[in-house]
């Protein structure tokens, strides 16, 4: 009986430390997405700024969608 009962909190401890590394893991991802999306809008913010490149060439370069280049431009000129 108390062999069991440790080895049941045992199994409850190791599920719960994968369920945390898991989240963690999540959390990194999406952390490293989202630099990387800020990434690709910085690299399209200066393409407008430095370029004559049309939006739709931009979009394709930093693999965004045009209406988000859109976007930028029209916050770049105001």
């Amino acid at each position: 009986m108390l062999a069991e009962n440790l080895e049941n909190w045992a199994q409850q401890e190791r599920q719960e430390e994968r369920r945390k590394v898991l989240q963690e893991a999540e959390q990194r991802v999406r952390e490293a997405e989202k630099r990387a999306l800020e990434s690709k809008r910085n690299a399209a913010r200066k393409l407008i700024a430095l370029t004559e490149m049309n939006d739709q060439l931009i979009a394709e370069i930093e693999e965004l969608p045009v209406e988000e280049v859109e976007k930028l431009r029209a916050e770049t000129q105001h």
